[in-house]
């Protein structure tokens, strides 16, 4: 029989946070892979499991530990997948390792546990029900303009992580990209004694951080506000600017009503008011 591929959720912190069945899985499992045997070894001690096999998978070797845990899964093994803290394979390695053994056909099963994503979003107050993880901002150029730009027009509750290095300089672009009055949290050291979670503006929180911060960050950003409705004179300029594009006067009314988010009716009765048979020059 194959083996299967056990996705282990470890803590980001307190030790207790780690669950009976991801102890249960480690305790019978045939090899760990993990990003830092040292680390992992140290967590394995403390709950008193020591697997046959426990080797190196990080970002470095990620994928020449693939073709290993491809060969323990083909010979009957189970591996479990552990990175030093949290789930793998967000803003962890374990992603390249998943699809590879999905690729090859064997099972891959997760254990949940301790995210230090969700653990920031769920304390932040902001809104959970539509939210996305960006994980680690490009440090500059243009791939961190584009992405603080995306941060700033988006609708869900955003999750970035940072290290206390940077974090001052990142909730600084944040301000820039998104506003000053943009509501946000910085939780910092989840799960440990010095656990704590600012919450304000993306202004206020840029003055209270700097580079003396210590511990793991998640910043959490409230989503982008709702776009004021289009005026009359909005709708008016729109429906002109089409027209004069060579639109005819049923397409620029559904290009209204999409763009502006106008009702129907609202831009039939402002078409009617152009001569659609010639368009402004």
């Amino acid at each position: 029989m194959s083996g299967r591929l056990h996705v282990v959720a470890t803590p980001i912190g307190n030790l207790g946070d780690i669950t009976r069945r991801a102890v249960e899985v480690l305790g019978s499992v045939d090899a760990v892979a993990c990003e830092d045997t040292r680390h992992t070894g140290r967590l394995l001690q403390h709950l008193g499991v020591r697997p046959d096999q426990l080797f190196r998978c990080d970002m470095h070797t990620e994928r020449a530990a693939t073709g290993r845990i491809i060969e323990l899964l083909a010979s009957g093994k189970d591996v479990a997948l552990v990175s030093d803290a949290g789930t793998p394979g967000v803003s962890d390695p374990g992603a390249v390792v998943v699809a590879a053994v999905v690729e090859a056909g064997f099972e891959v099963v997760p254990i949940p546990g301790a995210s230090a994503a969700l653990a920031a979003l769920v304390a932040s107050g902001l809104p959970t029900d539509r939210f996305v993880v960006e994980g680690f901002l490009p440090r500059k150029g243009g791939d961190r303009r584009r992405r603080l730009e995306s941060i700033a027009a988006d609708r869900r509750t955003t999750v970035v992580y940072e290290s206390p290095r940077r974090v001052a300089a990142t909730l600084a672009d944040l301000a820039d990209a998104c506003g000053p009055d943009r509501a946000a949290t910085v939780s910092r050291e989840l799960t440990k004694l010095h656990e704590e979670t600012v919450r304000g503006t993306l202004a206020d929180l840029a003055e209270h951080f700097d580079d003396a911060t210590k511990g793991e960050i998640v910043v959490v950003i409230g989503p982008a506000p709702e776009a004021p409705p289009a005026s009359a004179d909005d709708l008016d300029g729109f429906l002109e600017q089409m027209a004069s594009d060579g639109l005819d006067r049923r397409a620029a009314i559904a290009a209204a009503v999409e763009q502006l988010g106008v009702r129907k009716r609202d831009a039939y009765d402002a078409a009617l008011k152009l001569d659609w048979s010639s368009p402004p020059t």
